[in-house]
């Protein structure tokens, strides 16, 4: 495992989002944080680790006049397997913890059932919600998907603890991949997993995905490992375009929507990130400077 250290100069983007790593070890085929639009200057795996980002994080929230939520997860994978013995998302934590500040996490990992204390915690001062991605129900294709990370039934699991830990959770279905994940069963099979775990709302962007120069190459490296010819399946349907859409995305979202409202599941992207995001009123009070 590779890995590399820097003193980061700042940590909070300007809407509060934070990447410890830089770069991920979960080896997702399909990852877009590997595009060259980022301009990561080092190999994807070997991780870039902001060792100062707990002292930056808890100067940022002591500077802060009014509480709000901190999000992780967007680019890089809080819960990598680096954070097992380096614990820089759970110093961050404690920091968010200790200011009563809101928490929004982004994960595919169940290591993040290490951190149920603070979770809890935080959800019962603020707010904190976990969103976890499931791409697909077949365990034996999410292996080739999603090779070094925690299995759809590890995650659903999770979410499972979460929920009875009173932590709220949302599940991101996606990507749905042309030939590889686009189907019918898979959507029916994560919606009833998240039904299981009284998984608050699901974000679904439709059926297909995204390449772009730096991910399309390796996604397409990848998916002729496992499954041959399937790049000059893609080239043949979608060209070099950057939004791949599923010939059956009318039909899937369809059947996406219908299965979320027969679980009574939120499911149009516009309430569950409402739901995600929006601070309640009685957390976003005024600091004071005794707090």
């Amino acid at each position: 495992m590779r890995f590399h250290y820097v003193q980061a100069k700042g940590l909070l983007s300007a809407q509060n989002g934070m990447n410890i790593y830089r770069g991920c070890t979960h080896g997702c085929i399909y990852c877009d944080a590997r595009s060259k639009c980022y301009q990561m200057q080092h190999d994807f795996e070997d991780v870039e680790v902001k060792q100062n980002a707990p002292q930056l994080l808890e100067a940022a929230l002591r500077k802060k006049r009014s509480r709000c939520i901190i999000s992780t997860g967007a680019m890089s994978d809080p819960y990598i397997h680096l954070e097992e013995d380096l614990k820089l998302m759970r110093q961050c934590l404690e920091i968010i913890n200790k200011y009563s500040f809101g928490c929004n996490i982004q994960t595919k990992s169940n290591r993040i059932l290490r951190d149920i204390d603070l979770l809890q915690s935080i959800n019962q001062k603020s707010k904190c919600v976990v969103q976890i991605t499931l791409t697909t129900f077949d365990e034996k294709m999410c292996k080739i998907l999603e090779p070094d990370v925690s299995t759809t039934f590890e995650r659903a699991k999770a979410l499972k603890q979460l929920n009875k830990a009173g932590i709220p959770t949302i599940v991101w279905l996606s990507p749905l991949m042309p030939f590889l994940n686009d189907t019918a069963e898979n959507i029916k099979g994560i919606i009833e997993l998240c039904a299981e775990a009284n998984v608050a709302g699901i974000i679904f962007f439709g059926a297909g995905t995204t390449l772009r120069s730096g991910n399309r190459e390796y996604f397409y490296k990848q998916i002729d490992k496992n499954f041959p010819g399937m790049s000059k399946k893609y080239h043949q349907n979608f060209g070099s375009s950057y939004g791949i859409s599923s010939k059956n995305s009318k039909e899937l979202s369809k059947l996406f929507h219908a299965q979320c409202q027969k679980y009574n599941i939120l499911h149009t992207n516009k309430e569950v990130f409402k739901f995600a995001y929006n601070f309640a009123e009685n957390a976003n009070k005024q600091l004071s400077f005794f707090d």
